[in-house]
């Protein structure tokens, strides 16, 4: 597979990563979900955090967190470059452009959401987009957004 094509599918997926989270935050409230075909929910979750909810300590805790997951983009970049010069397999060039899209998916919550929309309040009102009074947090500071199945 080429790295086009890889590019190609890490751009495919972060659109369509982006603009349902725009979508949800815009419309739903934290905890409020929707059925999707019967069989499983989309769910309105925030983590301010990293895996499972767990923060870092401080007021530098997300600052960190956040320049460690470009750090970790970075390697997965040079992972998928590498594998695709070497002409791996199809399969596991596609896995790593999927790990990239949700990876760098996560950087853009973490970086922007926080200056771009006001802050979604549970069982409340939904989050604005580029509110007048400015968002919930500075740059490196947002939430990471999560539509998951629940």
């Amino acid at each position: 597979m080429s790295l086009k094509k890889a590019i190609g599918i890490i751009i495919l997926v972060l659109l369509i990563d982006q603009i349902s989270k725009i979508y949800i935050k815009t419309n739903f409230a934290i905890g409020e979900y929707v059925d999707v075909f019967g069989w499983f929910k989309i769910l309105f979750v925030e983590n301010r955090g990293m895996a499972w909810g767990v923060e870092l300590p401080g007021s530098y805790g997300k600052l960190f967190l956040t320049l460690f997951r470009l750090f970790a983009i970075s390697a997965i970049g040079y992972w998928l470059y590498s594998e695709v010069k070497k002409k791996s397999s199809r399969v596991l060039i596609i896995a790593i452009a999927l790990i990239f899209a949700g990876a760098f998916g996560n950087i853009i919550d973490s970086v922007f959401y926080g200056m771009i929309f006001s802050e979604s309040v549970q069982g409340g009102g939904v989050a604005t987009y580029l509110p007048e009074a400015g968002g919930y947090a500075p740059v490196f500071h947002g939430c990471l957004l999560y539509t998951s199945d629940a």
